[in-house]
């Protein structure tokens, strides 16, 4: 697993660390880091501008990688959803052109996709996969490749991070240089990251709505009342919480019949409790149904029977 890095404040080494870290728990993982985020530093320095481009390496800095990211895709374009426990695990699919003088079989070339929010200079937050992505030829200096963006809610979010996160691109090729070594030169190293704004992905916190519709059974004509709950993840204290002042649809469907009908539109109190009644005149289906916001996404109870006689 690679090192997380979605923090309040995430500037300077730890901020280059963070981004192109390496499996904590996989060999030399802990040289790594420091070895990527030294070059980083180098390259960042020797450029004087986000991202790196310019340097030729005479001068003892990294040079510029011959290599661009084109056609990210995250999580099939969908948001990207989680709870207050469990890791989520979303593909990340794009492709490379390179030039000839960059080896992407090297054991000692790496590069990732990942996603970060705040401005590029200095994130707030950073999303990475567990493992490097993995690349497919696809013509000359072209290349497909697969990889994920692993998500911890218990240890690494916090309810901001609900928001658009943008994508960046970072390649490195070591050329058999330690940069760990007081000699290294690292004008043999080549490097480049790419920002891509463009390229977004809404994180969102995962919700759920409970719906019960009483008395059962009723008589015809009857007042049921349908009472239920909005709640989202709570990535601060690891719970569901009510979601407020949200508004939810209550809907009906008859018996036999696959199709939901909105009687009314509600909004939640101040616990995300939803109450209110409605007549009773035939058997079906009682049911909430929240259409989502940017930070939360839609989601609709199960309905609840109610037989009318």
């Amino acid at each position: 697993m690679r090192i997380r890095a979605t923090v309040a404040a995430v500037s300077g080494a730890l901020a280059l660390s963070a981004l192109v870290a390496p499996g904590a728990h996989a060999a030399g993982s802990d040289d790594h880091r420091a070895d990527i985020a030294k070059v980083r530093e180098a390259a960042r320095a020797a450029s004087g501008k986000t991202p790196f481009t310019g340097s030729t390496g005479s001068d003892g800095e990294p040079y510029e990688l011959g290599l661009n990211f084109s056609n990210v895709v995250v999580n099939k374009g969908k948001p990207i959803v989680a709870g207050v426990s469990n890791q989520v695990t979303v593909p990340v699919t794009f492709e490379i052109k390179y030039t000839a003088d960059v080896d992407i079989t090297a054991d000692d070339f790496f590069l990732d996709v990942e996603l970060y929010r705040g401005s590029y200079d200095e994130p707030t937050g950073l999303l990475m996969g567990d493992d490097f992505p993995s690349c497919t030829a696809a013509g000359t200096q072209a290349a497909k490749c697969k990889g994920t963006i692993d998500v911890y809610p218990a240890d690494e979010l916090a309810n901001a991070d609900a928001t658009t996160w943008k994508a960046m691109g970072t390649a490195i090729a070591f050329n058999g240089v330690d940069p760990g070594d007081d000699d290294a030169d690292l004008s043999k190293i080549g490097y480049v990251d790419q920002d891509m704004p463009n390229i977004t992905s809404k994180l969102q916190r995962y919700s759920k709505l409970t719906v019960n519709a009483a008395p059962e059974p009723v008589k015809k004509n009857k007042t049921v009342t349908v009472t239920g709950k909005l709640t989202r993840a709570d990535w601060e204290t690891h719970t569901y919480r009510g979601y407020t002042g949200q508004s939810v649809k209550l809907q009906f469907r008859k018996k036999g019949s696959s199709t939901y009908t909105t009687l009314k539109t509600i909004k939640s109190d101040g616990s995300g409790n939803l109450k209110t009644t409605t007549k009773a005149t035939v058997d079906g289906y009682f049911r909430y149904s929240f259409a989502g916001t940017s930070t939360t996404p839609a989601v609709s109870a199960t309905g609840d029977y109610v037989d009318v006689r």
